[in-house]
């Protein structure tokens, strides 16, 4: 690995404390995840003192594995690199100081990193060659947006969710049909059992040029509907759920690469591991649109994308001091 970049990235935004490490920004040599699903389920969503508290515990064998693990030590690094924003800004800090404490004292580039960034970048560690312009996807369970992606930080915003993220709309859904959370693999599983997949919820319509998304009104027809009709069959309201949730996906990214001419297309975050969204998007494809997405377990928060991301502003000379704060907001 004689003249290699090699970068160890931190990752605990939310409830995934992780840590890995990247070679170029392209060779994952180890990607450690801790997932605190066990910690919040019974809460059905994500309590931030559980969670910071959670991450402050496992963040430090975490490194010592991914290390461990990729063959390497701390005198290896080039740079460490830490998710400062958005997120729950108690978790966010225990990432971030301990990629202080290593920056300090191994004399290395701090470098501090926008968690969208990341995820939009997880696509480019399975060999998808790095180019831009794309159009972006983002969906999960915090956010919902799309982006004209012209560089490395060069992030313009074209439509968001006004209301509820997908992810937030999945979870929702599941907690009123008495599902597990997180809802999006359970509902994702069970409208695969499906048989007669009718029609049970209308389209999400907006004006033709609108990018924006909301997932209010959705939410509401699904918990109407299971109140009004309670011997209905949980599989068949979720699949219909889940078509129209994903559908508006579908139509807002290809409309945007449409609207901009860009024929790439980078779809990211935990909802992006879901298989009936690629399928949709793989069958709304026309002509020359190329979808780039990640494979399901680089969809979820981990600390690869973080890593290879931060290569890229290691490259440029951009380093951050030890002053740098973290931020709940993204810009």
């Amino acid at each position: 690995m004689h003249g290699d970049v090699i970068g160890l990235g931190l990752e605990s935004s939310c409830d995934e404390t992780a840590a890995a490490i990247v070679i170029n920004g392209s060779r994952v040599l180890a990607n450690h995840i801790f997932s605190q699903i066990d910690l919040h389920k019974e809460y059905f969503g994500v309590v931030p003192e559980i969670a910071s508290r959670s991450h402050l515990e496992v963040i430090n064998g975490l490194i010592e594995s991914a290390l461990n693990d990729a063959g390497i030590s701390f005198n290896d690094l080039s740079y460490v690199a830490a998710t400062s924003r958005p997120g729950l800004t108690g978790s966010l800090l225990i990432g971030l100081q301990s990629a202080k404490a290593i920056a300090f004292a191994m004399n290395i580039p701090l470098i501090a990193v926008n968690h969208l960034e990341a995820h939009l970048y997880a696509p480019f560690l399975e060999g998808h060659g790095l180019a831009f312009p794309y159009i972006g996807l983002l969906i999960s369970g915090g956010n919902t947006a799309l982006y004209r992606v012209t560089g490395i930080g060069d992030m313009e915003i074209i439509g968001k969710t006004v209301d509820d993220a997908v992810g937030e709309a999945f979870d929702k859904v599941a907690k009123h049909l008495g599902l597990e959370y997180p809802g999006g693999p359970v509902i994702e599983k069970l409208a695969g059992k499906a048989v007669r997949r009718e029609v049970l919820f209308p389209k999400i319509l907006t004006d033709p040029g609108d990018m924006r998304f909301s997932y209010s009104g959705l939410k509401t027809a699904v918990v109407n509907y299971i109140r009004e009709n309670p011997g209905a069959e949980k599989a068949e309201i979720v699949y219909s759920f889940q078509e129209r949730a994903l559908e508006v996906l579908v139509r807002r990214v290809f409309a945007a690469a449409r609207r901009y001419g860009i024929n790439d297309i980078v779809v990211a975050g935990g909802v992006a591991a879901n298989s009936r969204l690629r399928q949709l998007l793989d069958e709304g494809k026309k002509g020359r649109e190329k979808i780039i997405i990640a494979s399901p377990k680089l969809c979820t928060d981990n600390a690869a994308m973080v890593a290879g991301l931060a290569f890229h502003y290691f490259s440029r000379g951009e380093y951050n001091d030890l002053t740098v704060d973290v931020n709940a907001r993204a810009w």
